[in-house]
């Protein structure tokens, strides 16, 4: 795999950040957010490029909230006194030639704000178009994405992106942080030049990472790539879209012993009949929530020490990034 895949790329990467969750005083009101944003577990990881769309479209700070009105398909992004300052239009055209922009200049991941009208991903409010109701009693859904999120999830699908407020889970923060790593090794390979035994040489790598994030996806993938003649471009873009589709799964208990007892039958004729039944037990454990994952990984590496195997070795699920992030110290 060597020979046909360029090298993972290393901390710190590229990614953008609403530019409130710098400290920047740049929201409606004239504040920041950096609170919102966990800096010191993400340190060194990420060079930040900062965006604010509204300021990008030409509001000013401060300025008069918005909020998004009419449906979670479709929402405006409309003024809370005013609602003939509409902004969607802008918001939404902002969004698509900033993707365009952030693909050249590198970014592979994006954090976004949460619950802000135009940069949040998740949940956020959406009122009814009614008139009769004022902005007091309006009574919104919590199933909204943000204008200029919309437009760039929509138009980069690929792009890994979170939520400021989801990254202080554990869990999810670890699920963004392997899932921009991925991307950022796959965009190196896009611009190396798409080779279908490149295509495969980086399947062959991430495959046991995403089989323990979706088994489904994982065998979606394996179709796809049953066959590459004269395919490799249209096969290389719905790959990496069905890959991090998967990735975005957090990792189950389940999946991770699932693929732990998969490295684990490559080892079956190096160890010993106590030391397989040891690993085989403490991957039991680990599946029942007795043990965190750092416990089977250590054990595994060691053996995988005393008995190289190169296949393992390049298998990117056994360090999906940097150690010293110690990211999956929770998991």
């Amino acid at each position: 795999m060597k020979d046909v895949l360029p090298p993972r790329p290393t901390a710190p990467l590229k990614i953008a950040v609403s530019e409130c969750l710098t400290g920047a005083a740049v929201r409606y009101d004239g504040s920041g957010a950096r609170s919102s944003y966990p800096h010191e577990r993400l340190a060194g990881l990420f060079e930040l490029l900062p965006v604010c769309p509204e300021m990008a479209i030409g509001m000013p700070v401060p300025r008069p909230p918005i909020r998004l009105v009419g449906t979670t398909e479709s929402p405006r992004a409309v003024g809370v006194t005013d609602r003939n300052q509409d902004v969607t239009d802008a918001l939404a055209q902002f969004g698509i030639n900033a993707a365009d922009r952030l693909r050249q200049e590198g970014i592979v991941g994006y954090v976004f704000m949460k619950n802000s009208p135009s940069c949040g991903l998740f949940r956020v409010k959406v009122y009814p178009e009614s008139e009769t109701l004022t902005a007091d009693r309006s009574i919104p859904v919590h199933r909204g994405r943000g204008v200029f999120a919309e437009a760039i999830t929509r138009t980069w699908p690929a792009l890994p992106g979170e939520e400021s407020g989801r990254l202080e889970d554990p869990v999810l923060c670890e699920n963004f942080v392997t899932r921009v790593f991925a991307y950022a090794h796959w965009r190196t390979l896009e611009e190396a030049g798409m080779t279908a035994a490149g295509l495969i040489g980086f399947h062959s790598r991430y495959k046991y990472l995403l089989m323990a994030h979706s088994i489904n996806a994982y065998q979606q993938v394996g179709r796809l790539l049953a066959d590459l003649k004269g395919q490799v471009e249209a096969k290389a873009a719905a790959y990496i879209l069905e890959l991090m589709a998967g990735l975005a799964r957090p990792a189950t208990r389940q999946g991770h012993a699932n693929v732990l007892s998969h490295i684990q039958g490559y080892l079956k004729n190096d160890l010993d009949s106590a030391t397989r039944q040891e690993l085989a037990a403490l991957i039991q454990s680990y599946r029942l929530g007795e043990q965190p994952l750092l416990a089977v990984l250590s054990l595994m590496k060691h053996h995988l020490c005393r008995f190289p195997d190169r296949y393992l070795d390049e298998q990117v699920y056994l360090e999906s990034h940097p150690p010293s992030a110690a990211l999956r110290v929770m998991l």
